[in-house]
């Protein structure tokens, strides 16, 4: 028995240093093959991923989802470059962002979006786009720092989150620590050679390797890897690249970790006053999400509501004309009479657009156009 306990350590031994040596080695060929495609800056002791493009006033600057990098905004962010300053950034350990010195709370956050939109919109007030997670923590920022920002919009916010119910707390937990263990897995290769296979066309393995961790964690992967082939094909061996890294679940668990502390901030938002403000509901959610949207939207008398009815959670990659187009007409409709606009020459309408309810929060106007 005590020379099969050490065979058997023995192999443990050797399979995890083959690993270890594994995921170095890749790691270090990503990293030629992939760098940072924007500028590093530096907040607060650490390097923050920051991509720019475009020219104009007010900037743009796109905030992810609660693990999404600066390509979530790929089929967008290009768009808006097109007429205004636009720029995305990768929150500590995220992306190509260094991790984070520090736990994450809201105040550290908006303390880190702030040294950002310092050094991307630093001639003014700027307009913030959040999806889901970054939702919530734009609208936290323009509650604590209004002076600072000229117009938001809000994809889906993940509103269902606060109050917590038990269930709800369970399956954070649950969230938590299975990016523990990706984190774990991810150091020894595991991850890496998952999807490697994944990529690779050998789907099976890494799927039968996910349902070990229970049926949740296997249809998470699938609606996460069905979203990612949303993106525009070049940018999917850079996902999975970025994915590869330990520090980017350590990112994801910090901040779902923070994610009830973020719903209750934003809800203790009583008023942003008159700031332009749009809330952009996905076609999928439930009739008490959209009216918990609806209710966001009204906190500012120049709140709007609309439902994309074609799109799920991921609206920006399943509608991004309609993104871009709100955008445009904030800038035009919103912000020109303060002097902060820029001049849009495109006056199309979306199609996509036209396909969503648009519901002004304060007076009438409204509009259903198709079905």
């Amino acid at each position: 028995m005590t020379m099969i306990a050490i065979a058997i350590g023995s192999l443990v031994v050797i399979s995890v240093a083959a690993g270890v040596l594994y995921q170095f080695v890749g790691a270090r060929r990503s990293a030629r093959l992939y760098a940072p495609p924007g500028t590093m800056i530096g907040v607060g002791g650490q390097q923050l991923h920051l991509v720019s493009a475009g020219n104009g006033r007010p900037t743009v600057l796109f905030e992810s989802g609660i693990a999404a990098s600066s390509l979530s905004w790929a089929r967008v962010h290009p768009a808006v470059a097109a007429f205004t300053s636009a720029c995305a950034y990768d929150r500590a350990g995220l992306g190509w962002s260094d991790p984070g010195r520090a736990p994450r709370t809201v105040a550290r956050m908006v303390a880190e979006l702030r040294a950002v939109l310092a050094n991307a919109a630093s001639d003014g007030p700027a307009v913030l786009v959040g999806h889901s997670f970054g939702a919530l923590l734009v609208c936290a920022y323009a509650s604590a720092h209004p002076a600072d920002i000229a117009g938001l919009v809000l994809l889906d916010p993940p509103s269902e989150w606060h109050p917590m119910t038990g269930q709800r707390a369970r399956l954070l937990r649950g969230g938590i620590q299975l990016s523990r263990v990706g984190e774990l897995l991810a150091r020894v290769g595991v991850v890496r050679a998952c999807l490697a296979l994944l990529a690779g066309g050998t789907p099976g393995i890494p799927r039968r390797f996910v349902r070990v961790f229970g049926p949740t964690a296997a249809r998470t992967l699938e609606r996460l890897v069905g979203e990612v082939r949303k993106l525009p094909p070049d940018l999917h061996p850079v996902v999975q690249a970025l994915w590869c890294q330990p520090k980017c679940f350590r990112a994801m668990a910090d901040h779902l970790a923070v994610l009830e502390e973020t719903t209750a901030a934003v809800d203790r938002v009583i008023s942003l006053a008159d700031l332009p403000l749009v809330v952009i509901t996905s076609g999928d959610q439930s009739p008490d999400t959209l009216e918990q949207h609806r209710r966001l939207a009204q906190r500012s008398s120049r709140g709007r509501h609309m439902v994309a009815t074609n799109s799920g959670h991921w609206i920006q990659f399943d509608e991004p004309d309609l993104v871009v187009t709100v955008i445009r007409d904030m800038l035009r409709r919103d912000l020109q009479s303060t002097g902060g606009g820029v001049d849009c020459t495109d006056d199309s309408t979306n199609s996509q657009a036209a396909r969503c309810v648009d519901r002004p929060s304060v007076s009438g106007g409204g509009r259903r156009a198709g079905p």
